[in-house]
């Protein structure tokens, strides 16, 4: 039998790893914490509801996880819509028409923005266009858009919420490269590639439960709640501890905050330490509620104000009546109590929805370390360590070249993944 290739961690980045290898033939042993997949993007079980941590909104350009999705036989379970942005006293709505007439238009006719605005944005975008999305230096992105003289109201109803909710950083600390990298792959590509993609399934559900099944059809093995606290060189390779297993070589795909002491043994890991060391990072808060019967959306997301303010996602998919209100980044809502924070969002619903529905009850999740901070110039480690047969995959690593590079998202995650599964494959020819 071949030897297993070891993934410890299995969230997105394992997943994808996994089944990228076990797809090619190569055998591949999975192993996770936590009693099931999904890492920062799982199934939370409350009060007889399968509910999710958080509320990971996908687009159309996200090609390596509906690839992923599409091995996995679970891409029925999204929802595709053309962008829209509803926000109080703003709407924007992409049409059905080829690059890049479908932004031309849909900023034209957007309702919330003055003439001057809908000219700078077109202008703004035509630059980058002009740049090839690249930047001589990375700055921040609200720097970025100051240069570029975009209007307050531009940056407060488009630019920020775009922002936020791609990098989970706020405007003025935000890398404005990959802001740029991110206008390249939505706004600025095919027609497609800004719809929204919303899961109609718990994110358990949409590729860590069919990934189990995926990879034990093909002669591989996950170990859930296997953690994995430190590895060790050997002359074959690896050795993993705890687990008692060794192997010629290894994925890590945990939280980068575990790294440290699981590669304490590893002195030639210090560099690539250093650089996870000057990590900082940002929360999201979701807030779920479930009403008596379901608010009337016209659309599955809406705005309930400029900037961070939070946004509002219809979840009938879950229970009819479900609804969940996340908010990116770090700032003041952090520090209220639960109770308020209901109060405050009953509030603001109420701005959009009118009278409300009886609420039977809320929930409130908060992902301290959802994302690192996207911030200009920062250093990020590669997939290959500098240890043969050692590899890191997860949303904080990244491409040599900055334009290449994603926040930290999903697709970032399943794209890590898969680099390791490509070089693992190469590595071992």
């Amino acid at each position: 039998m071949k030897q297993r290739i070891a993934i410890v961690g299995g969230g997105w980045a394992g997943i994808a790893c996994a089944v990228e290898l076990a797809d090619q033939g190569v055998p591949v042993t999975l192993f996770e914490a936590a009693q099931q997949l999904g890492g920062r993007a799982r199934r939370v079980e409350w009060e007889g509801l399968a509910i999710d941590n958080g509320q990971h909104l996908m687009i159309g350009a996200y090609r390596e996880t509906l690839r992923l999705m599409a091995r996995l036989d679970s891409t029925q379970k999204l929802e595709r819509r053309p962008l829209e942005l509803h926000m109080p006293d703003f709407h924007l709505r992409l049409r059905n028409l080829p690059a890049p007439l479908h932004l031309a238009f849909g900023l034209l006719l957007a309702n919330g923005l003055r003439p001057s605005d809908k000219l700078a944005a077109a202008r703004f975008m035509r630059h980058l266009q002009h740049i090839d999305f690249r930047l001589d230096s990375d700055l921040s992105a609200s720097n970025l858009l100051a240069l570029n003289k975009q209007p307050a109201n531009l940056i407060a109803k488009f630019w920020a919420p775009i922002c936020i909710a791609a990098l989970n950083t706020p405007l003025d600390s935000a890398s404005a490269q990959v802001f740029c990298n991110v206008l390249r792959d939505s706004l600025a590509g095919a027609r497609t590639d800004c719809d929204l993609l919303f899961n109609r399934a718990d994110l358990s559900g949409l590729v860590a439960d069919s990934a189990i099944t995926f990879l034990r059809q093909r002669k591989s093995e996950v170990r859930l709640a296997s953690k994995v606290n430190r590895i060790s060189s050997t002359e074959a390779g690896f050795h993993l501890s705890e687990a008692d297993f060794s192997t010629s070589h290894v994925v890590l795909a945990t939280h980068p905050a575990r790294l440290p002491a699981m590669l304490s043994d590893l002195p030639e890991m210090a560099s690539t330490l250093r650089l996870i060391s000057a990590f900082t990072w940002q929360p999201i808060l979701t807030f779920w509620m479930h009403f008596s019967v379901p608010l009337k959306f016209p659309f599955p997301m809406l705005g309930l104000g400029d900037s961070n303010a939070p946004w509002v996602f219809e979840r009938n998919d879950i229970a009819p009546g479900m609804v969940a209100i996340v908010v990116s980044a770090e700032g003041p809502h952090l520090r209220l109590p639960a109770e308020q924070l209901r109060d405050d969002y009953l509030h603001l619903l109420a701005d959009q929805f009118g009278a409300l529905p009886e609420l039977l009850k809320s929930k409130v999740i908060i992902e301290k370390r959802a994302t690192y901070a996207c911030i200009p110039n920062m250093q990020r480690p590669g997939n290959r360590t500098p240890i043969k047969g050692l590899y890191l995959a997860g949303d904080y690593t990244a491409d040599a070249d900055s334009t290449h590079t994603y926040p930290a998202t999903l697709e970032a995650a399943v794209r890590s993944g898969v680099e390791c599964a490509r070089q693992i494959t190469s590595d071992r020819k």
